[in-house]
């Protein structure tokens, strides 16, 4: 264990691929992953709240998932062209999504969002781009700006903190507070005129839209000739099979999805009404709205055949309702968990998605939630990281899959409820990551 882990450390900054800022002590190495347990090079169990940060929606290694995986894969892994499995996949997604006339396939979530804002600028002819402050669009420079600004600059105006970018380089993408509406509008009017779209998750990480607002969002929008984008990435197939535009009820007039719709393998997607999605044409180059669109891996057979398996699975009975159900039992207990124990916070999320944000501030977007008391949530994290519960140490959400139960969810409740009394409350002893204002370090909002 320890050569795998040394090694690690030595050859990856931080000992990780990203996100997993851990002290040396819990570094770790994952070997495989059953369902929603992990074991890792020294053969640890770990309860999965990650799963591979929503990804494996399904659940790792998902018997029907591994078959078609299987079953293709000896027939060649990657030819950049249209397939069967391709095809297939595609007219599911047109079939249930009222946004998609057609689609183009990415190798990834990052890909697909970036390819809609071009699509955006290409087919209004337009510049300008406003997002949501504290959205993660993708790795690129407008999907990380403002994701986590320690002091956010008044609005519209974009914080370019962790983007590796000169502040200010792009004066051409704007800003505005998630579930503001009369804000959001009065912002959207000023830009209009230059304006190609408004790109945003309709779940903002895991704090929902208030009623009216992504309603309010597409009044306007159209009322401009703006495009609306929705970036589902994450809520695709988790909130509902047509994703948030089934469930929320409102249609974009372009969409992008990655994460779930693999089964826990490489794929995105974007889509829109075909007048837009038309720019993409390769006849149509000579034209002023062209846009170049493609993507080396996008649509191999090998996550065509895995997210075609994946899809069965999310079509079978109660598959949404069991989600669901599922992810209010485990937010229910972790309120009661910060009841119990006297941890002043609160459990946002909706589906199978969960969040604790240590503040008794409402939470409305970004700005809220920097009420919240990170070093405190950093070590809990932690906490429960050392007790065998394998989650993004930054804070970020819990995703739950259909390999959890009730009886996973009372296992990391029984942990979680540990964790908040070792880090400061109750009576059990503290910890070496208990929580304390020199021992902690803050750390921004995770993107992913």
């Amino acid at each position: 264990m320890e050569d795998c882990i040394e090694r690690s450390l030595k050859v990856f900054p931080g000992g990780s691929n990203g996100e997993f800022n851990l002290p040396e002590e819990l570094a770790t190495v994952i070997v495989r992953g059953k369902g929603c347990e992990l074991e890792d090079c020294a053969g640890r169990r770990f309860i999965d709240f990650s799963m591979g940060w929503g990804s494996v929606l399904v659940g790792h290694s998902h018997p029907d998932v591994v078959a078609a995986v299987s079953r293709r894969i000896s027939q060649g892994s990657n030819f950049a062209y249209v397939t069967e499995e391709s095809i297939e996949v595609a007219e599911e997604i047109v079939c249930i999504s009222p946004a998609c006339d057609t689609v183009r396939f990415a190798a990834s979530g990052s890909e697909a969002t970036h390819y809609c804002v071009r699509m955006a600028r290409g087919f209004t002819g337009r510049p300008k781009v406003m997002k949501f402050e504290g959205a993660y669009h993708g790795a690129h420079d407008f999907g990380v700006a403002s994701v986590f600004p320690q002091q956010p600059p008044p609005h519209p105006k974009v914080d370019w903190s962790g983007t590796g970018t000169i502040p200010g380089s792009d004066p051409l993408l704007l800003s505005a507070p998630f579930n503001d509406a009369a804000t959001t509008a009065t912002l959207i009017a000023e830009h209009a005129e230059d304006l190609a779209a408004v790109i945003v998750e309709p779940l903002q990480r895991c704090t929902p839209p208030e009623e009216g607002f992504l309603e309010k969002l597409r009044q306007v929008t159209r009322q401009h000739g703006i495009l609306l984008i929705f970036d589902e990435v994450v809520t695709g197939f988790r909130l509902a099979y047509g994703g948030a535009q089934e469930y929320y009820g409102v249609t974009p007039d372009l969409v992008a999805y990655g994460k779930a719709l693999g089964g826990g393998y490489p794929i995105g997607v974007y889509g829109g009404r075909a007048d837009v999605m038309n720019c993409t044409r390769e006849d149509r180059s000579d034209k002023p709205s062209y846009v170049w669109s493609a993507s080396t891996l996008g649509g191999n057979p090998i996550s065509a055949a895995a997210s075609r398996a994946a899809l069965a699975v999310y079509r079978q009975e109660s598959t949404y309702d069991r989600l669901h159900a599922l992810g209010r039992y485990l937010r229910d207990g972790m309120r009661r968990a910060l009841m119990n124990t006297g941890a002043p916070g609160q459990v946002i999320g909706d589906g199978p998605l969960a969040q604790v944000v240590f503040t008794t501030e409402p939470i409305r977007n970004y700005r809220s939630m920097l009420t919240a008391n990170r070093d405190r949530g950093r070590a809990v994290m932690l906490g429960l990281f050392e007790k065998g519960v394998f989650l993004n140490p930054m804070g970020t959400k819990l995703y739950l899959s259909l390999a959890h139960d009730e009886a996973v969810c009372d296992e990391f409740l029984e942990r979680f409820t540990a964790t908040l009394r070792e880090t400061g409350y109750g009576r059990a002893p503290k910890t070496r990551y208990a929580f304390t204002e020199s021992a902690c370090v803050s750390v921004g909002r995770s993107a992913i």
